[in-house]
């Protein structure tokens, strides 16, 4: 079974964002004393994808 792909496109702000409340939830799940292996692998993800400007035209 193929896996399914997805994209999202975020601006630098949205993104910023994103890292910092997947940090925080990592944080507290270190508190709690929970494995964090997913949050590790997607905050890598996050942090090394591409940034792609795209254009948007409003119709």
């Amino acid at each position: 079974m193929k896996d399914t792909k997805y994209h999202i496109y975020l601006t630098n702000e949205e993104r910023s964002e994103v890292l910092k409340s997947l940090i925080d939830l990592k944080n507290e799940m270190i508190v709690q004393g929970k494995y964090t292996d997913v949050l590790d692998e997607i905050i890598v993800k996050l942090y090394k994808a591409r940034k792609n400007n795209i254009k948007v035209i409003y119709i």
